[in-house]
């Protein structure tokens, strides 16, 4: 009888040994949040796909007549070899300057491409969404590191354009300047990224 209660025993030690692993993989493995400096940069890669199907559009594909926008931020002096000597607090305060410029260009385009009906219209109405959404984030982060808020100065553009090949020429230059912002500005962040986790730790 003894034999048989050992040998029972024995028997549900070794089947609770067998469960231990599935207990133990079956337990949630806590997952690192995204830093805002992830979700800064997620967010611009979003913005450069969808300049970037825009782009595709045939709708966009012109002869685009050179520097129409004399008031956008200029990128020729921002070289990938730079990316590593950043500072910190001037990038981010440039940065957001430099994307609300591209805020007030791209909704003066949008109410200039509802008088000729524009079917790309919806999604430069998502990009405009997802750039005001950018703009949140990179003002929560400079608050956080205490970067200062520059105004850049208002551009003048014109109240309406009267040919939709005007609409055509202006999107196609907005929408390949903003992509090279956008491509510029996410290698940014990511280089950013060790200096801000430095800052706040």
């Amino acid at each position: 009888m003894k034999l048989l209660l050992d040998s029972s025993s024995s028997l549900l030690f070794s089947l609770l040994l067998a469960q231990l692993p599935m207990f133990t993989s079956a337990s949630p493995v806590p997952q690192r949040r995204p830093s805002d400096m992830d979700k800064l940069s997620n967010q611009t890669k979003n913005l450069m796909k969808l300049t970037q199907e825009l782009l595709r559009e045939h709708a966009f594909d012109s002869d685009v007549e050179p520097h129409r926008f004399r008031s956008l931020p200029e990128m020729s002096n921002r070289s990938v070899n730079d990316l590593n000597n950043l500072e910190l607090k001037p990038t981010l305060s440039q940065l957001h300057s430099d994307l609300k410029l591209y805020e007030h260009h791209f909704e003066w385009l949008n109410k200039v491409s509802k008088k000729h009906h524009h079917p790309a219209l919806p999604k430069l109405v998502d990009m405009i969404r997802e750039m005001k959404s950018l703009i949140s984030l990179l003002h929560r982060q400079m608050l956080r590191v205490e970067a200062p808020r520059l105004t850049p100065a208002t551009p003048s553009l014109p109240p309406q354009l009267p040919y939709q090949f005007d609409v055509l020429q202006s999107s196609h230059e907005l929408l390949q300047h903003f992509k090279l912002f956008c491509d510029w500005a996410y290698r940014a962040f990511l280089s950013l990224k060790p200096k801000v986790s430095a800052v706040q730790s």
